[in-house]
């Protein structure tokens, strides 16, 4: 069994194309009855449009001028009986069940398979008519404009070709457009021949044939049995156009409300078209004598072309107008029936080869195709034999078309075969003995009846034996009980189904179009499942030829010839005895055709058909063993390729639970990731809530000048390395953005010598403390200032330097800097425990950490070098590092740092602020951290800022009620209320101060562009306190007051005598007293407090805050005010 098969790509193109149904008219498959839109009248008129082909008249004259008018009458007659019974029932089955003649073999006992010799049979006929009819159109076009025969059949062939590519929908309106002027030009001649003259009419009676002699007074001819016959078999080589007339019919749309009217139409479109060709025959006949006794030649008596031209001189005297008239009629004629016959030609070829070859190009390649072999037919003169020709093929259509014909009106009506027409590939049996045993028994025994077996007489009348299939065929089909009808039965759950959708083309179509496929586990339609070529019928393995005909063989074989057969010596015998045995039959029937026709030739012809046959039987035989060896090839490799295919959708369903469990495990990972930034954001936050205090106090430290001038030094390497450490935590967050792309370099005029300094000045007391030796040069060429990100050469260089130090226990750390095109080298070398070479691959990995034996570890998280070799690469750089195990390390950092020859801006010494100009500014400061809220306070009040806190959200909302606050310091990080969420609030409220957010994680997405969140700017914390000073003063355009831009002090008040502490101060305790801010009395009362002249107004004053007289207060403040105090 095949392996399930997959869909590809190119295939789906390829079936989307052919099923192009402008093209496509529906080629192999059900005729849809959403396209069965055409009216009955049109459809109708199109079928009927094929009986105007001129060869009736040809058939009726040849069949006249040899066996005479008797004979031919009858010979007309019966056979049109026969062909309108026997094309009854197949047009009935055609038109309710919407298939042309081919899928209506295939269901009408013949099996997938067994239609193709049909397929082939209906194909003949349609490119042999076709010859016919446009040889007739080139003898016209010849005798009226003396076109060479070559010539007139290309012309007669290719104008067909485009009237046909679009199918029913351009050849109905061609049909239409021609039909009255065909009919007029149809009917005229004999109205004037009746009129003109009537004893021609009398002399085509009288009319014995060619080889009889017509003297004596028989005003009709003489009846001649075996004439009869011979006359019949010509005529009865017409069968297989019903053929053509079902391939338009199932077209046809359902009965409407004028049912006598669309039945009567039916009926002439389909089987009754043999009512109308009867009255051509009989025309043909009649004008056959009329232009013999015109005197012209015999072989020209049958040309339809003559026949007309003589005919059309009854209408018009002038022979040059009446043969322009005879050209038109032939050309019309000719072209209605022509397009009818290469449009069926189409739809049999590509039912043919669709399932020999499992290909189809496309209806319109097979158009082309049928059209090429009738013009080279035409140009082997296949009109000059078409009695013989016609005589031997209609035995074979008579046979084919009553076994059908016996099966629908029989079989189906008994019980014998299902009553539906079963057309798919996938429910079909390849073969029915239904079908192809009756064609074959009753084809032989018409043939052997031909060929003389059974006398003279039966040889005229052999085409008459095919009627035997009507007791064949009910006999097979009761033998067999109809088992082979059906190989499985279609889904009835899709019966009530508008459409169902094709996975190969993925088109949609109606139920009876489709069939469920096993190999795609998926609908197909029967196009595309015709022309899968991979499955090999896996939905039916009982059902196949090979395995019927095995099944066969072993039932009438003994076991030990069907081993041997079995062989590939065996299969070799059969296969050559068959293709030996076609070409022998083939040259047998040509060597009797030509013997026929020339009697004197026959021992010359025979001897030579003898030395062709041994020829052909030798290639017949090498190609047989090629095809042999070939096909055992081809199921070698097709075994090889299941079995691969089979293991390859093993390891894909493999693949597929591991890409699977690699999702999972990527999800999960993923997950941790998330969790573990999660973390780390966490940990940073709650690191920098100390370190916020750390480097704000440190700041404020740094510009007390009341600690001594030792002291200094020490408060700036505490504040030097709480920058560090707020840079450690950075790097725990820079190297996901590294990895992610989105870390940001900033450069900027830096002055190296002092950075450099700064460095030393943090590291050197570590390196002396452990008793290291440290070491710096500094190259002459270094320039004062070069353009860098101090953040980033920071982490780098102390990153190196720490570890070097870290990691020595005893000896030396040299610094190094070299400089040269622009670009600095630094170079740090220890004497320490060094790196093994096992190491020196993973030391830019995180987390990871060199292994010593008997070496106590260092502390750390192992994330220095990884954030340092970052950071090199981001900045474009690059570090390398030699080291050997116990003897130490060195780092070399190279970066490309640009010299600045004119720096914009002269470093100036920081000033001291003592206030600003103007009115006191109030500032609320929102933060759930004490620590926070006092070193914002003390940075703040010493300014003159009236500093007010809130422990939150709800805190804050509560305390301004009422109070317009000139700025606002909120954190981002708090319980409950968040700062995002109480910005909009004091937006809402219509506060519109401007607002400061203050976050522990800013570069982290946790705060978003000015304006968006309806804040003014962020502060990272820890807080610098000078850029916490530069954003005031540009948010609330504040100009400063320094310390030596202020008079000296004036004198000091006697001891005990309260001082007025200025307005402003005044001001701020009468703001405070009026809102009722009690701790922020007290607060303002410690500050004013610390300096000594302001404690007696301090003293005064408290009681009232003790008391809550907010309005004593506010009065003594008054009194100050007047100068009364």
């Amino acid at each position: 069994m095949a392996a399930r098969q997959r869909i590809i790509p190119v295939r789906r193109q390829y079936n989307r194309w052919v099923a192009d149904q402008t093209l496509e008219d529906y080629a192999l498959r059900f005729t849809a009855k959403s396209a069965r839109r055409f009216s009955s009248s049109r459809i109708s008129q199109t079928a009927i449009g094929a009986i105007s082909f001129l060869a009736l008249e040809a058939i009726g004259g040849t069949i006249t001028l040899s066996y005479g008018t008797t004979n031919a009458f009858f010979a007309i007659l019966v056979a049109a009986v026969l062909m309108l019974l026997v094309g009854l029932p197949i047009s009935r089955y055609a038109i309710r069940e919407g298939v042309d003649i081919d899928l209506l073999t295939r269901g009408a006992g013949f099996g997938y398979i067994g239609s193709t010799l049909t397929s082939l049979i209906y194909a003949s006929f349609t490119f042999m008519l076709f010859a016919i009819e446009a040889s007739i159109m080139t003898g016209a076009l010849a005798l009226a404009f003396g076109i060479p025969p070559s010539i007139g059949y290309i012309i007669s062939a290719v104008v067909v070709i485009p009237l046909v590519t679009y199918g029913i929908q351009l050849i109905s309106k061609f049909q239409l457009l021609t039909q009255p002027i065909w009919i007029v030009l149809n009917i005229a001649p004999f109205v004037f021949i009746a009129f003109q003259d009537w004893e021609k009419f009398d002399l085509w009676r009288a009319f014995a044939g060619i080889h009889q002699s017509n003297a004596g007074t028989q005003s009709i001819a003489p009846f001649r049995l075996a004439d009869f016959g011979a006359a019949s078999a010509v005529i009865l080589a017409l069968m297989p156009q019903i053929g053509e007339q079902v391939d338009f019919l199932r077209f046809l749309p359902p009965e409407g409300g004028r049912k006598l009217h669309h039945r009567f139409m039916v009926f002439l479109a389909g089987a009754g078209w043999v009512v109308l060709g009867v009255p051509k025959l009989l025309a043909g006949s009649f004008l056959a004598v009329l232009t013999l006794s015109t005197g012209v030649s015999l072989s020209e008596a049958a040309d339809p072309a003559h026949m007309y031209l003589a005919a059309f001189g009854y209408i018009l005297p002038n022979e040059t107008l009446a043969m322009l008239l005879m050209v038109a009629f032939v050309v019309v004629s000719q072209l209605k029936i022509n397009v009818m016959n290469a449009y069926a030609g189409s739809l049999a070829w590509s039912n043919f080869f669709s399932r020999l070859t499992h290909s189809h190009p496309g209806r319109v390649v097979w158009l082309v195709f049928n059209v090429g072999i009738a013009l080279l037919l035409m140009e082997l003169g296949i009109y000059r034999l078409l009695e013989a020709t016609l005589g031997i093929f209609s035995i074979i259509a008579m046979a084919w078309l009553c076994t059908i014909s016996a099966d629908l009106f029989i079989n189906k009506r008994l019980g014998l075969a299902p009553p539906g027409i079963e057309f798919k590939r996938a429910h079909l049996y390849d073969i029915n003995p239904v079908g192809c045993g009756t064609l074959l028994i009753s084809a032989g025994l018409a043939l052997t009846a031909h060929f003389g077996l059974f006398g003279p007489l039966m040889a005229s009348l052999s085409t008459f034996v095919t009627l035997a299939a009507f007791l064949i065929s009910p006999l097979i089909a009761w033998g067999t009980k109809g088992k082979f009808y059906l190989a499985r039965k279609p889904r009835h759950a899709w019966k009530n189904l508008g459409h169902i959708t094709c996975s190969i083309c993925e088109h949609p179509f109606e139920p009876e179009d489709m069939a469920w496929c096993p190999a795609y586990a998926a609908p197909i339609c029967s196009l595309c499942c015709s022309l899968d070529s991979r499955c090999h019928d896996m939905c039916k393995p009982k059902a196949r030829l090979n395995t019927q005909v095995g099944t066969v063989a072993r039932t009438v074989l003994p076991s030990t010839v069907i081993e041997k057969l079995t062989t590939r010596l065996g299969r070799y015998a059969m296969t050559s005895v068959g293709a030996i045995s076609l070409v022998g039959a083939i040259l047998a029937l040509i060597a009797h055709q030509v013997s026929a026709a020339s009697p004197e030739t026959e021992v010359v012809v025979n001897a030579t058909i003898l030395i062709v046959f041994f020829v052909f039987s030798v290639i017949a035989g090498i190609a047989t063993w090629f095809y042999v060896l070939a096909h055992d090839s081809r199921l070698v490799a097709e075994e090889e390729s299941y079995r691969q295919n089979s293991l390859l959708l093993k390891e894909i369903a493999a693949h597929r639970k591991t890409d699977a469990a690699l999702q999972t495990a990527k999800e999960t990972a993923e997950a941790a990731n998330r969790a573990k930034s999660r973390y780390v954001v966490g940990l940073s936050h709650e690191l920098r809530t100390p370190l916020n205090a750390v480097m704000g106090y440190a700041q404020l430290l740094e510009q007390d000048e009341t600690i001594p001038a030792p002291r200094q030094s020490a408060i700036k390497v505490i504040r030097r390395s709480a920058d560090h450490l707020s840079g450690l935590i950075d790097g725990l967050l820079d190297i996901s953005k590294i990895e992610a792309g989105r870390l940001q370099v900033f450069s900027a005029e830096l002055n190296i010598h002092d950075f450099l300094d700064q460095i030393l000045d943090m590291l050197r007391p570590q390196a002396e403390a452990k008793g290291l030796t440290f070491t710096h040069t500094r190259a002459k060429n270094l320039p004062q200032y070069v353009r860098a990100d101090e953040k980033r050469l920071r982490q780098i260089l102390v990153n190196l330097l720490s570890n070097a130090i870290k990691f020595t226990d005893a000896g030396t750390v040299s610094f190094d800097i070299a400089y040269r095109s622009q670009v600095a080298s630094f170079t740090v070398t220890d004497t320490g425990r060094g790196i093994a070479q096992k190491d020196l691959s993973r030391i830019y990995e995180p987390f990871q950490r060199g292994e010593a034996d008997n070496i106590r570890p260092m502390p750390g998280l192992g994330l220095g070098l990884t954030i340092t070799k970052l950071l090199t690469n981001t900045l474009g750089g690059e570090i390398a590092v030699e080291s050997e195990k116990d003897k130490g390390t060195t780092f070399r950092v190279r970066l490309m740092l640009s010299s600045v020859d004119r720096p914009s801006t002269a470093p100036k010494a920081e000033r001291k602020i003592l206030s600003y100009d103007g009115p006191r500014r109030t500032i609320v400061v929102v933060d759930d951290n004490e620590d926070h809220r006092e070193l914002m306070r003390e940075a703040l009040a010493p300014l003159d800022f009236i500093v007010l806190t809130a422990t939150g959200g709800p805190d804050c909302l509560a305390l301004i009620e009422g109070v317009k606050p000139d700025l606002f310091l909120v954190d981002i990080s708090m319980p409950g209320m968040n700062g995002w969420q109480l910005v909009e609030r004091l937006r809402d409220a219509g506060q519109s101060a401007p607002i400061l957010m203050l976050s522990a994680n800013i570069g982290d997405g946790a705060v978003r562009e000015p304006g968006s969140g309806g804040h003014n700017d962020a502060i990272p914390k820890p807080v610098d306190v000078k850029m916490l000073r530069d954003k005031l003063a540009r948010h609330l355009k504040l100009r400063w007051l320094y310390a030596e831009d202020m008079p000296p002090p004036a004198s000091a008040l006697p001891a005990g005598t309260p001082r007025d502490p200025g307005l402003a101060h005044r001001e701020d305790l009468r703001k405070l007293a009026e809102i009722g801010y009690i701790r922020g009395l007290e607060n303002k009362l410690q500050e004013l407090a610390k300096t000594p002249d302001m404690l007696p107004f301090t003293e005064e004053l408290r009681p009232f805050v003790q008391a809550f007289d907010m309005a004593g207060l506010i009065a003594c403040l008054d009194r100050y005010q007047e100068g009364k105090a």
